[in-house]
């Protein structure tokens, strides 16, 4: 009988490490979602099927799932009792005996996106001028949480973990140089006619 009582233990804490596993690298992915939305906003994506207010209310909406998960997330951690880590690490970037430095880069992520979905409910209140100086951490928020899952998950080295990661990644720059080769669009064309003139005038 008490031969079973520590296995059951083990049995329930490794059921938790699994579920917070899971749950982050789901965390990952919704975030990853939330990040390409954003950044190919300003490009006016659109179509018949996902019309532009289609696109911003799945890019609100994935934000905040992306928030629930991640608190399903850090509940899952902090009762596992493999490792002692209190709820308070959740948003304060210290208190942790585990991997404190990788720990601490997930609260200052957790905390990023809090302020960035608190703001974008109470945009009204706040104005579009802090709303959009605050969503700009969004673009902090997911480099550390990267890092985050990174250095504190011990299967973020296998193959599948680091597929995952990588596919995120790859996601994220496709988008990011889609916008940047976008934005200078408009710069070539106003200085092709100038370059036309000195190529005449040469």
């Amino acid at each position: 009988m008490t031969a079973s009582v520590p296995a059951a233990v083990a049995h329930t804490s490794s059921w938790y490490w699994y579920f917070g596993r899971a749950t982050g690298l789901v965390a990952l992915v919704l975030l990853t979602a939330t990040i390409v939305l954003g950044v190919l906003g300003p490009l006016r994506i659109s179509s018949t099927v996902w019309p532009r207010f289609a696109i911003r209310t799945l890019h609100r909406d994935l934000a905040l799932l992306s928030l629930l998960v991640i608190a399903i997330h850090v509940v899952a951690v902090v009762l596992d009792g493999y490792v002692h880590v209190p709820l308070s690490v959740a948003v304060l970037p210290v208190g942790s005996s585990y991997r404190p430095f990788w720990m601490a880069l997930g609260a200052v992520s957790f905390d990023l996106l809090l302020a960035i979905v608190l703001t974008s409910l109470l945009r009204r209140q706040f104005g579009n001028r802090i709303w959009r100086l605050v969503h700009w951490l969004t673009y902090a928020s997911w480099p550390l949480a990267v890092a985050h899952g990174l250095g504190t998950g011990s299967d973020s080295t296998q193959v599948w973990a680091l597929a995952i990661t990588v596919g995120c990644c790859a996601v994220v720059v496709v988008a990011a140089l889609a916008r940047v080769q976008r934005s200078q669009l408009p710069r070539a064309r106003t200085r092709a006619p100038s370059q036309r003139l000195e190529a005449e005038r040469g």
